[in-house]
């Protein structure tokens, strides 16, 4: 017997906030070139955001039977993160599923297997980020877990991580690592925008970088 469950501990609105004001990169270099999912999941829009718990599903491949058991128990704000299988010939989700996550306050779709109806997810707004894109039909059979540790794109999800993602892809961070991760990212962010000051100013990307010794120690010689 399989048993629905909810996420066990979910981040607090302060964790999400922690996280959510920071870009997946600025996230993902900030807590050590960690947590990025493949580049191979991309949104079905670049404009599309997300950033919540992620409540996890897994499916079989072409069976979108479990997905849509997740929408129907998800809370408002959640993020579900499904495993497919990473199989790409399926459209598992599409506009009459996402109208059902956007009238439950769903906060968006990660999945590792197709999606359909692309134009309409656009038109909706609702956040999607998929493997590929997929007209082909999916069937209602085999049960499985909900709110399991998954697989996907590559990094371990645990129910109640935080998932982010926006044009330039996904990040994970763990629920209890969000308030440290956030001043990272914005001590990151306070250093690029120093960076950048300095540019503006007329210094070189080798002062601003602090280039000049490494490059020494290499070998570098510059006749220009």
């Amino acid at each position: 017997m399989i048993h629905i469950k909810d996420i066990a501990e979910r981040p607090s609105k302060a964790d999400i906030d922690a996280v959510s004001k920071f870009s997946p990169a600025t996230i993902h270099e900030a807590q050590g070139r960690r947590g990025a999912l493949s580049s191979r999941l991309k949104p079905v829009d670049y404009r599309m955001k997300l950033c919540g718990p992620a409540f996890t599903v897994k499916c079989a491949p072409r069976d979108n039977i479990m997905l849509q058991l997740a929408i129907n128990y998800a809370k408002p704000g959640d993020i579900i993160v499904v495993s497919a299988g990473e199989y790409e010939e399926a459209g598992s989700f599409g506009d009459v599923l996402a109208n059902a996550c956007l009238a439950k306050g769903i906060g968006g779709l990660v999945t590792d297997t197709g999606v359909r109806d692309t134009l309409q997810l656009r038109e909706l707004g609702f956040p999607v980020f998929s493997l590929s894109v997929c007209i082909k039909g999916t069937v209602k059979e085999t049960i499985a877990a909900v709110n399991d540790t998954i697989i996907v794109g590559g990094e371990i999800i645990h129910p109640g991580d935080i998932i982010a993602g926006d044009a330039d892809g996904l990040v994970v961070v763990r629920r209890q690592e969000a308030q440290d991760v956030g001043r990272l990212s914005q001590a990151r962010e306070d250093a690029e925008a120093g960076y950048i000051a300095a540019y503006k100013q007329g210094k070189s990307v080798i002062e601003v970088s602090n280039l000049e010794p490494v490059l020494k120690a290499k070998g570098l010689v510059a006749d220009i």
